[in-house]
């Protein structure tokens, strides 16, 4: 009794020096209006403590070059209308299915690169990162990304410039709403590309990248932790049949850039706490893998 006792003092302690540093986050990022104050939320401000180990200094650097970012990228304002060319090949897009944690997923498939403009593929990827936090449930709020490698060349791979940009878009302005990158089955010639990009990724992220190869036992049960496999498309180990139908997809997303209207219309209205930005408990990662070849 004495044991779990002192384990809950130290949880509300923790808990309450947190609470501290949220507030003096606010106190130094100062007042703000508009989309900027939709955005700091006292959840979003936390993602930010955490992805600088609760320094409230570097925590205020990184939400600031975050909120200029997104004053000029203007990610809440891309409609699928905009970038639906870059979706055509479902290179990127949202699974129907949740790991076990209840996250967003989204299925990357770098194999069905079809356009070579880098800043609307950037908006492309941005636009549904934005639409993955968008349906995130209540209580959740990080997404999970599967990389299927199908069809992958390095002479059909998106320059390095932009891989560099796309990690940097990840890491600095959406810190710790990535739980977990599986590279499913990458080819032996993907190690060339990724020794240069990995230096690209903090070390927080990197944590999150998993290699995972069909015929790992480990592999296999680490996917098997994160999702069901009666969900899990074939393509990453699962009994599921991956199809992507441009179309309906479209559809989806003309549906949510609705929803996104007027979830962002509802948030001016007093004490309204927008979904996906709530607080929540989530389940600690797995040891990370190292990533080689077997």
């Amino acid at each position: 009794m004495f044991r779990w006792r002192h384990s809950s003092n130290q949880q509300e302690d923790d808990t309450a020096q947190r609470s501290v540093k949220v507030d003096e986050l606010k106190a130094a990022i100062g007042p703000l209006s508009g989309s900027s104050l939709q955005f700091c939320t006292d959840a979003c401000l936390r993602r930010y403590l955490e992805a600088r180990n609760w320094n409230v200094d570097k925590s205020k650097k990184m939400l600031e070059d975050s909120l200029n970012w997104r004053s000029t990228f203007k990610p809440e304002e891309i409609r699928w209308h905009e970038v639906a060319n870059e979706g055509e090949t479902g290179k990127v897009y949202r699974a129907k299915f949740h790991d076990r944690n209840g996250r967003t997923v989204l299925i990357l498939r770098p194999g069905k690169q079809n356009t070579s403009a880098a800043d609307n593929q950037l908006r492309h990827l941005v636009y549904l990162i934005e639409n993955a936090i968008l349906n995130l449930p209540d209580g959740q709020e990080q997404m999970a990304w599967l990389i299927d490698f199908t069809g992958w060349s390095l002479s059909a791979n998106v320059p390095i410039k932009t891989a560099r940009d796309a990690i940097n878009i990840l890491q600095n302005h959406y810190p710790e709403r990535l739980a977990v990158a599986f590279l499913y089955s990458p080819p032996r010639i993907f190690e060339a590309f990724w020794k240069i990009v990995k230096y690209f990724l903090d070390t927080k992220t990197f944590h999150k990248v998993k290699f995972v190869y069909p015929n790992n036992k480990d592999s296999v049960e680490l996917m098997s932790s994160y999702f069901d496999v009666e969900n899990l498309p074939e393509e990453f180990g699962g009994k599921a049949k991956l199809q992507y139908d441009h179309e309906e997809f479209s559809r989806l997303m003309v549906e949510d850039d609705l929803k996104a209207a007027n979830l962002r219309h509802s948030n001016n209205k007093p004490g309204h706490v927008p979904n996906g930005y709530t607080k929540a408990e989530v389940a600690p990662e797995p040891v990370p893998d190292a990533p080689h070849a077997s």
